[in-house]
């Protein structure tokens, strides 16, 4: 039982970096000069635009995002199958 819960837990903050990372983050958690104090972090997410913004691959955010959050949440899923335990081994 603690097991999934550190599990969900992990995958929820997983899930609200990525969605902090896509231009879908609308909500305004922390102050001007970023989280932490940090300005890479702005209040208003969408870092993966900025990181984006005056190059070649600047219209294809969407699709970059998407194939990313696939790439993490499938090594995020092989991480928990490799150290999860099968009934066999308790």
């Amino acid at each position: 039982m603690m097991r999934r819960l550190v599990a969900l837990s992990v995958v929820a903050c997983l899930a609200i970096a990525l969605f902090y990372v896509s231009r879908f983050w609308f909500l305004d958690l922390w102050g001007r000069p970023g989280l932490f104090g940090f300005a890479e972090l702005p209040a208003r997410g969408g870092l993966l635009a900025g990181w984006l913004r005056g190059t070649v691959f600047a219209p294809f955010e969407l699709l970059i995002w998407g194939c990313g959050v696939f790439l993490v949440l499938t090594w995020a899923e092989k991480l928990f199958a490799r150290f999860k335990r099968g009934k066999d081994e308790l």
